[in-house]
């Protein structure tokens, strides 16, 4: 996502700055699938991808996802996930070094575009980016209700205690019992202005200082979960929301950007395979927050491989078969 960098790159970086980031480390994909509901008749064979991504758990399943498919569709595959920070990535795909990668339109329309102020409807959002992205040589395909944006969570005994579904009414109590609304954040989501600040303001709040506790973000979910802050700051798809049993207020006045992920191809490519969408939109359409909670609890919480957890995801779906 837009809030993990790594790799001191700009948006216009030089192309020894992305193999910097891990480009020369990539390695065939050799799973042995062949097709399921997807790749039928294998549209791709004879096709030479190379599929990339960012280092974290998220990125690292959508990644090997999107190779697994490719190779079920008759493609062979280079795998160059598992680059640090969110450019360099981005930049592997713009340049043509990489030919596909799951992005997030609030990455691309905030970070890589410039813009300050997000779409409150995931549609349009991922419209303007892709409108956007099309004279960057980026094709934006069909975006899954995979939406890995800021939110805060609590634990389920301060849920029965206080009963908050909505951020709406996090701030009514903030206003009715101010003692009762701590926070455990991190430090960037204290000052960012699509952070705290911004959710103060939207929301009508206006907690005391003392009520807010900065920390990493670690450990932001294991004072939740033991209750140590009211309400924590989590990311909308980690995998410890599911294995600690949190409870996500619903933004209900839309603050927070849309990070819808969604397949990003460098337009050469897609013009020499355009049966590329045919392969993925099924797949992206079956991923939302629940699935990418589960998957990365998978990883992040059960020490599973990545790469297993999302084979065992597309089998289990029936997208693939293994011979």
């Amino acid at each position: 996502m837009t809030r993990r960098y790594g790799c001191p790159l700009l948006a216009g970086v030089l192309l020894a700055g992305v193999f910097s980031c891990g480009l020369t480390s990539g390695s065939p994909m050799v799973d042995d699938v062949e097709p399921g509901t997807i790749g039928r008749g294998k549209p791709l064979e004879g096709a030479k991808l190379t599929v990339t991504s960012k280092e974290f758990t998220e990125q690292l399943i959508l990644g090997a996802i999107m190779g697994i498919a490719f190779q079920a569709a008759g493609a062979e595959v280079v795998d160059r996930t598992g680059i640090q920070g969110s450019v360099g990535a981005r930049e592997a795909v713009v340049g043509g070094d990489a030919d596909a990668a799951y992005e997030y339109t609030g990455t691309a329309w905030i970070t890589y575009q410039g813009n300050s102020k997000p779409l409150p409807d995931p549609r349009e959002q991922w419209e303007a980016v892709r409108e956007a992205d099309r004279r960057n040589g980026v094709a934006w395909l069909e975006p899954s209700e995979l939406n890995n944006t800021y939110a805060l969570a609590m634990n389920q005994a301060n849920f029965k205690k206080y009963g908050t579904r909505t951020l709406s009414e996090v701030a009514a109590l903030a206003k009715s019992d101010p003692a009762a609304v701590t926070l455990c954040v991190e430090g960037e989501f204290a000052n960012r202005t699509d952070g705290l600040p911004g959710l103060e303001k939207a929301y009508g709040m206006n907690l005391a200082a003392g009520n807010v506790t900065q920390m990493d973000t670690g450990i932001i979910y294991t004072q939740t979960a033991k209750g140590a802050c009211t309400y924590g700051e989590v990311f909308t798809t980690d995998g410890r929301i599911k294995s600690m049993n949190l409870v996500v207020m619903e933004d209900d006045r839309k603050f927070f950007p849309n990070y819808n992920a969604a397949p990003v191809i460098n337009t050469g490519t897609l013009k020499e395979w355009p049966a590329i969408p045919g392969v993925l939109d099924p797949v992206s359409s079956k991923l939302d927050n629940e699935v990418a909670r589960t998957l990365n609890a998978k990883v992040d919480v059960d020490g599973e491989d990545p790469h297993q957890v999302a084979l065992d995801w597309m089998v289990d779906e029936g997208f693939v078969k293994e011979k």
